[in-house]
């Protein structure tokens, strides 16, 4: 799996917990060069020196992926410090579940610009690099959430549907340029998404369910080595993985 990993530029957004800390870990282990961003500085920051103090390569950028000119800088800074950007796992995305007659419309609305303008800023900050070198992968995660709705998931749920439409859209378009499209999707696992879940109730169920049935961030790190893994010819466009004991 290293083979076509080693060495490659991998920016990963979301990175401070969860499936994007995973992923960094990970992928910096197979020889890759992960470029973290944030908000929380201070976490990407410690996971960078972690990485670095193992033998990894890898470097911390605080952003907020809902402002087109911190992805851009973001994305311009990888360039400038390593020469390229192989890969962008557009990763950082939040949960807030609730049943639509609660009227939670500012969590909608955060929901659409950190799931939906978030990918598609950083859609726009390496393509223009890819295009260029007439290769790159781009790498969305949207959800079992983005195929199926449960209580409480319509906004969330169609934010990942989105997600899925946008990467779809483009694996068409950048064919001509070489570029990889994928869409992961992962089922129950582990992260601190379930605690953006304001209404107490759906939170404490969601969190009596993944308790019961969720598994570990490294199976999202796992299946993004594989996708990245594959031979240039081939593009992995799309991954659904739940726990096995997970019936949504």
């Amino acid at each position: 799996m290293e083979n076509n990993i080693k060495n490659k530029v991998v920016v990963i957004t979301g990175a401070s917990s969860g499936l994007g800390e995973a992923a960094a870990k990970h992928l910096a282990e197979l020889g890759a060069t992960v470029v973290l961003g944030a908000r929380r500085f201070n976490k990407i920051e410690k996971l960078a020196k972690d990485i670095q103090e193992v033998g990894g390569k890898s470097l911390a950028i605080s952003v907020d992926v809902t402002n087109l000119e911190q992805v851009k800088k973001m994305v311009d800074t990888a360039v400038q410090q390593f020469g390229r950007v192989d890969v962008i796992i557009n990763n950082a995305g939040i949960m807030p579940l609730s049943p639509m007659d609660r009227i939670n419309v500012a969590e909608w609305d955060t929901m659409i610009d950190v799931n939906i303008k978030g990918v598609l800023n950083g859609i726009a900050a390496v393509l223009p690099y890819m295009k260029e070198q007439k290769s790159g992968q781009i790498i969305n995660t949207s959800s079992v959430a983005g195929h199926k709705i449960f209580n409480g998931s319509a906004v969330y749920s169609a934010t990942k549907y989105a997600v899925r439409a946008l990467t779809e859209g483009l694996r068409m378009e950048v064919k001509q340029y070489n570029i990889r499209t994928t869409i992961v999707c992962p089922g129950a696992v582990k992260t601190e998404l379930l605690e953006h879940i304001t209404e107490a109730d759906i939170q404490q169920a969601n969190k009596d369910y993944v308790g019961e049935v969720g598994i570990s961030p490294d199976s999202f790190a796992r299946v993004v080595a594989f996708a990245i893994s594959q031979p240039e010819d081939v593009d992995i466009n799309e991954i659904i993985f739940r726990p096995t004991a997970q019936e949504l």
